[in-house]
């Protein structure tokens, strides 16, 4: 039978009928409406996407823990997905100056606060105390100079958390209670902060959002979200300490590969049961035995059981209790202190660098600011860019032999750092006489500097000789920074890093005020120091003393940078011999060591800035106990 037309069969019928045709159509109008508003209202939609989870529709929204959730990807747990907040609150907007700071109790870190800073059910998170200050600035700026706010910083003392409250930054209390002062790597106080960030992780995990939990000493350089959900079955993605490649391109690491340690300075937890199990027995291990590093902690838990694969493809291993799904992070570009600094992995493998961690350094966290600042990427306020007394730069000259001839071993490595070093010590002298701001030269090297035995370079590392070498390598950058009583040790010299003229943060003002200083032969034509022509440069005669050089540059106090030529034979000597004393106790401590020669204990050689001194001087480690001492 064909259908027919139910308006003209309704019009033709009785009421009775025509009441109850009416009735049934409006019901299928109401129903139809009903549905397509609760399958389609922006209330109700949510993304099944991996990375569209999005926030609450108001900051004191909770969701109970005991929610439903979604099994996403092959068995991912990730929460419901929440109505829509829009744009989180804008980061570096101070509170009005006139109001006053809020309870202590008010930064209390709760479900509700963290929610607040949730983007796609993802926090990335970081903490410390007062004295990283700067780290955690810097920190929070390379995140919002990639577009990224879902961020928190956990403060450990109330010092750090109101200056951040009052600069912008989403703070919370840790509730630790902690010094304000640097502790410094292996200290007990270090340890507790170690403690602290594991006592976190299983604080946060059950909110139910993914957890990006990082070391204040590392900085973002590409927005690390999108390579992160590229691996949705993850419960947890680390970086490493690897320093040979495994892959080349920006898969995750071949874990069979890997050997070295598991770095907990940047990892990202997904807030599954086999996480939250892990991140549990993690911290009751390090609070049962406060000797338990815990790094060391979880490496020990994650290798309980390594292994098999996941799959074939994702690079995933299963892990620590066999359920729990691990990836590492590629060290070419999830990097670390030394396929950074020292590599440049990323570089030689034509891949874009998502991140660098301050490990592998030797100058503490002094050592950590000035590496951060040879590669131009730590904030530093205006005026370390204009410092009072202006600077003093100059041209490292090396022969091509210098760097390139013979095999690189210990002998051409120090010939090649002494004879920088040598220019390096007139360059201080002359910063010192003239009161100025040493900026450093770059610093070439041939042979690495480690903690143990190798042949020059890491076997299988991407290690070129000559490279340029973070000034750690050689120098005691946490010495030279130090106060030292002016009474022994003379005026300090406050130095820059090599790439500081270089900066984009450099003012105008400072880079337009600047002289070049060529050295000249004494009695050669035109080799006169009290005239500048009208190039902007001095001509200077070699082998000035102190006297020469306060004559010639008193009247150019006001410029901001003097440059020289060259430092080779710029400095004749001391006429003041009680300041030369001081001078040469100061810079002495300046110098550390190279490390390590094979079969031979101690393996460290010391570097001496006054080798030059010594006709007999050569590069050996210290033959017996009595010997095993810097040359002060």
């Amino acid at each position: 039978m064909g259908w027919k037309n139910p308006f003209k069969d309704v019009a033709n019928s009785k009421p009775l009928f025509l009441t109850v045709y009416g009735t049934v159509l409006i019901g299928i109008v109401f129903s139809a409406i009903y549905v397509f508003s609760a399958v389609y209202s922006p209330e109700s939609a949510f993304s099944w996407s991996l990375s569209q989870h999005v926030a609450p529709s108001s900051p004191n929204q909770t969701f109970d823990s005991s929610s439903p959730s979604l099994r996403v990807g092959g068995g991912v747990m990730a929460p419901m997905p929440q109505p829509q907040n829009g744009k989180l609150n804008p980061i570096w907007k101070p509170p009005p100056s006139d109001s006053k700071m809020p309870p202590l109790e008010t930064f209390r870190l709760t479900k509700e606060l963290v929610q607040e800073r949730v983007k796609d059910n993802v926090i990335i998170a970081t903490f410390g105390n007062y004295a990283f200050m700067d780290f955690i600035l810097t920190w929070v700026k390379h995140l919002t100079d990639l577009g990224v706010e879902n961020l928190l910083v956990g403060a450990m003392d109330t010092k750090l958390l109101e200056a951040l409250y009052w600069k912008g930054v989403p703070v919370f209390d840790m509730g630790s209670h902690m010094s304000t002062i640097d502790v410094g790597w292996g200290s007990p106080t270090f340890h507790k902060m170690g403690r602290e960030k594991v006592i976190l992780i299983d604080s946060m995990l059950p909110f139910g959002y993914e957890l990006l939990m990082c070391d204040t000493d590392m900085v973002w350089l590409k927005n690390p979200l999108p390579y992160l959900a590229r691996y949705p079955e993850a419960d947890v993605l680390t970086s490493t300490d690897q320093v040979t490649p495994t892959v080349s391109d920006d898969r995750l690491d071949i874990w069979q590969q890997v050997g070295g340690a598991y770095n907990i300075g940047i990892f990202h937890w997904r807030p599954t049961e086999s996480a939250k199990k892990l991140a549990k027995e993690w911290k009751e291990m390090l609070l049962a035995d406060d000797k338990i590093w815990d790094q060391n902690g979880f490496n020990d838990l994650v290798h309980r059981q390594l292994g098999p694969s996941v799959d074939d493809e994702s690079g995933l291993v299963y892990a620590y209790d066999g359920s729990l799904k691990l990836g590492l992070l590629p060290a070419s570009i999830f990097c670390s202190g030394h396929t950074y600094f020292v590599q440049a992995m990323y570089q030689q493998l034509r891949l874009e660098a998502y991140a660098v961690h301050t490990t592998f350094q030797y100058a503490g966290t002094e050592g950590k600011r000035h590496r951060l600042r040879e590669a131009m990427v730590f904030y530093d306020p205006p005026e370390y860019f204009d410092s009072p007394g202006g600077f003093l730069a100059f041209k490292p000259s090396i022969p091509k032999s210098l760097l390139l001839d013979g095999e690189h071993n210990l002998e051409t490595h120090f010939t090649l750092v002494n004879y920088q070093m040598k220019q390096i010590r007139n360059a201080l002298v002359i910063a010192l006489v003239l009161n100025r701001t040493l900026v450093m030269p770059p610093l070439w090297c041939r042979l690495d500097r480690l903690w143990f035995p190798h042949p020059g370079v890491l076997i299988g590392s991407m290690t070129r000789q000559p490279f340029i070498c973070p000034l750690d390598h050689v120098f005691e950058v946490n010495t030279m920074l130090k106060a030292m009583p002016e009474e022994e040790f003379g005026p300090g010299i406050n130095i820059r890093e090599y790439s500081f003229l270089d900066n984009p943060l450099m003012p105008a003002k400072v880079k337009d005020s600047w002289l070049n200083v060529q050295l000249c032969q004494q009695g050669s034509e035109n080799c006169q120091s009290n005239i500048t022509n009208t190039a902007g440069v001095l001509r200077l005669p070699r082998h000035s003393n102190e006297e020469t050089l306060k004559t010639v540059f008193s009247p150019l106090k006001d410029v901001k940078v003097i440059q020289f030529s060259s430092m080779q034979d710029a400095f004749e000597g001391f006429t003041d011999k009680i300041r030369e004393e001081k001078f040469r106790k100061r810079v002495k401590r300046y110098v550390g060591i190279w490390c390590c020669v094979d079969s031979h204990t101690p393996g460290h050689i010391y570097y001496d800035i006054y080798w030059d001194e010594k006709p007999d001087w050569k590069p050996l480690p210290p033959q017996t106990p009595e010997d095993d001492h810097p040359h002060w």
